[in-house]
């Protein structure tokens, strides 16, 4: 087993509940953690045998492009699509970072974190 990591994911979207948030958008963060038999590619060299991390990026920015009122919702796809396009992945994390969310305070960030196992 091993694992590939993508972290900090810049992205710009939509997402909020606030009628604004969908016209003005926002700066996001996303984080993603996959866990899968990495020792066939170990020994081929061969990117068909891995968890290609090109296809997760694409797969994140894809899914942020979508707009949705929840992080929560956003993470739920993220997962998704990872589980059912790279069958190699046996666990999936994301975590989903809205920057200086307009909650009214400095806060710098708030986060999701959603998990899924095959």
């Amino acid at each position: 087993m091993g694992s590939i990591k993508l972290r900090n994911i810049k992205v710009f979207a939509y997402h909020g509940c606030l009628e604004e948030e969908g016209q003005i958008g926002s700066d996001y963060r996303v984080d993603l953690t996959v866990k899968g038999d990495l020792s066939l590619s170990a020994k081929t060299d061969a990117l068909k045998d891995t968890i290609d991390y090109v296809h997760l990026n694409k797969i994140v920015k894809e899914e942020m492009a979508i707009r949705s009122k929840l992080l929560e919702t956003v993470a739920e796809r993220i997962l998704n699509r990872v589980m059912n396009e790279l069958l190699i992945v046996q666990k999936v994390t994301v975590e989903v970072s809205k920057i200086n969310p307009p909650i009214g305070g400095n806060v710098a960030m708030v986060r999701v974190k959603r998990s899924k196992n095959r």
